[in-house]
């Protein structure tokens, strides 16, 4: 019986790390992507008022 629970829990554990994992990289991804578009964004205001 116990066996059972804890090869449960183990499953379950390593799902959660899984997706755990996948949303951090997705949010460090997102969060550089909208850094370097506001930059391009700034650049291209600096050379419309020159």
């Amino acid at each position: 019986m116990n066996e059972k629970v804890y090869k449960t829990m183990a499953g379950i554990g390593g799902g959660t790390l899984a997706i755990g994992i996948v949303v951090l990289v997705t949010g460090i991804v997102s969060g550089t992507m909208l850094i370097i578009n506001g930059a391009r964004l700034i650049k291209k205001k600096y050379e419309l008022t020159i």
